[in-house]
């Protein structure tokens, strides 16, 4: 049987959620101060980066036809 247009979604969802979250758990790991060295400033870039880029995805949620980079 082929997959529906709405499982084939279901199923990416699901997988590239996962990547992220576990992206994101490998991310914090460099929050660990006996291996690494950092400053508010470069945490704050990182984190700013990051919700630029979800807001972007969201947005495309909200209007499809806006798939810009």
């Amino acid at each position: 049987m082929e997959e529906t247009k709405r499982q084939k979604f279901q199923r990416l969802a699901e997988a590239r959620t996962n990547r992220i979250i576990e992206q994101l758990d490998i991310l914090g790991n460099l929050s660990n101060r006996s291996n690494y060295e950092y400053t508010p400033e470069e945490v704050n870039k990182i984190f700013r980066s990051i919700e630029r880029a979800l807001r972007r995805v969201e947005r495309q949620f909200e209007d499809p036809n806006d798939f810009t980079l």
